[in-house]
């Protein structure tokens, strides 16, 4: 016994030795692009936080108008004057944006076209992960609520605030986890049937599959889901399994600025156009999983998708 726990101590430790080469390794590609941002106006979901703060105080740092859009205001504040004492830039704003609920989402989208004219790029990079069964404020089950249907809406409601300022970009923030995902039509709500880590990755995948549909459906305006990494962030608070890995193993997770990476490359690289509708991971073209490739499964769920949320959209 005194052997094994010898040599298990022995591993670890040879593990964090090395630990700042295996984190080179896995930090994955990185934004190159220089592109700069006067006058360009950006929305960005979840930016109180993690990968979105980050995506936000690049952004911001390049001189865009960057809106955080957030459900807890405080944070927000925090936030975002943290980035405009860090870049410089006094255009940092917060509203308030709840995602759980459809009027939140309507709400915020009014107040924003009465403020802007123009909208360059929207990052719909908030989400929930591994919540316990729970539904949203219209009676959604919570991942495909805010995950999906969320930004759904947020999307369809600033439309033709992007194609009136296009060129523009939608990034929508995916996961690898699509694989495991699986849009169950008659189940979408979790009721017959619910496990707290597959609801995820369900939602991730309505994710990669409403991108590659709302790009066949855009003129001037251009679309990717993203797979940000495996990062350290609060995304994993509902589970406390996950808290445990995650602090375990933390030498070797992305931080949340090398997470943003991605989503800036899609928001920032020229060149991207012909590419709009795919699935990019460490700032390149990544593979989708056979599910998410399916067309009809795309348009179904843009449907059925609609008409939960009582709109039209064609």
């Amino acid at each position: 016994m005194m052997v094994i726990l010898g040599l298990l101590t022995s591993f670890l430790s040879f593990l964090y030795v090395i630990a700042p080469s295996i984190r080179k390794f896995f930090a994955g590609g990185v934004c190159r692009t220089d592109v700069q941002l006067p006058g360009k106006i950006v929305v960005i979901t979840g930016a109180n936080t993690g990968i979105g703060k980050e995506t936000a105080r690049e952004l911001a740092r390049r001189g865009a108008r960057v809106y955080i859009a957030c459900r807890d205001v405080l944070k927000g504040e925090s936030a975002a004057s943290e980035i405009r004492a860090d870049t410089k830039n006094s255009q940092v704003l917060v509203r308030k944006l709840d995602l759980s609920d459809t009027k939140s989402i309507r709400a915020f989208a009014e107040g924003f076209l009465a403020e802007e004219k123009q909208l360059h790029i929207l990052i719909n990079n908030a989400g929930v992960m591994m919540c316990p069964y729970s539904k949203t404020a219209d009676g959604f089950e919570t991942h495909l609520g805010v995950n999906h249907l969320g930004h759904f809406l947020l999307t369809h409601l600033l439309l033709e605030r992007l194609k009136e300022s296009a060129p523009a970009r939608v990034v929508n923030l995916s996961s690898v986890v699509h694989i495991a995902g699986k849009i169950r039509f008659h189940d979408l709500q979790g009721e017959k049937r619910y496990s707290r880590g597959f609801a995820y990755c369900h939602s991730k995948l309505a994710n990669v599959l409403f991108t590659r549909e709302l790009a066949k459906k855009l003129q001037g305006v251009t679309t990717y889901s993203v797979h940000p990494g495996i990062v350290r962030s609060e995304l994993v608070r509902h589970s406390f399994l996950m808290c445990l890995l995650w602090r375990l193993f933390s030498p070797f997770l992305k931080s949340a600025r090398e997470g943003a990476q991605t989503s800036l490359h899609c928001a920032l690289a020229e060149g991207l156009e012909p590419l709009s509708g795919k699935y990019f991971s460490d700032c390149k073209r990544a593979w989708v999983s056979p599910r998410a490739r399916n067309n009809k499964t795309a348009e179904r769920l843009w449907a059925v998708s609609c008409e939960l949320l009582g709109i039209q959209w064609k």
